[in-house]
């Protein structure tokens, strides 16, 4: 059981800068105009409305991946619970996104895909990690 929490904490690791580089990217694509005050809500609201698809979409990658790489890398270090473990890891993700989705306005396609997709991603990590351990 200790060795299935450690897996957890390492991969929520994982998936958080997996997500990190993503915004990061995202910021990158569509900086914030200077004198912006991303404290306040509605001036971040109309920053995230004139965003391009792109930076939105990197974001969304960003959930995704961090699911699926946070998610392999637990069932990599769970040895009797590695579905369990993988599938931990895209339950937090779905309740980050949830948590930045209600501090944050989105797009709702990206609401949705980001609560529909961050759960299949880390099953399938674990998948891969199952059926390379099976060869």
């Amino acid at each position: 059981m200790g060795r299935t929490i450690v897996a957890v904490l390492v991969g929520l690791i994982a998936a958080w800068i997996t997500i990190m580089l993503c915004e990061f990217g995202s910021a990158a694509l569509s900086p914030p105009p200077t004198g912006i005050d991303l404290s306040d809500p509605t001036a971040l609201a109309a920053h995230i409305a004139a965003a391009p698809p792109a930076a939105m979409a990197l974001v969304l990658a960003g959930w995704t991946l961090g699911a699926f790489d946070g998610g392999l890398i637990a069932a990599l270090i769970s040895r009797r619970h590695k579905t369990g473990a993988a599938l931990t890891i895209g339950v937090l993700v779905v309740l980050g996104v949830i948590a930045n989705s209600l501090l944050i306005p989105h797009p709702l396609w990206m609401t949705v895909a980001g609560l529909a997709l961050p759960i299949p991603a880390a099953w399938l990590a674990s998948r891969v990690v199952s059926r390379k351990a099976a060869a």
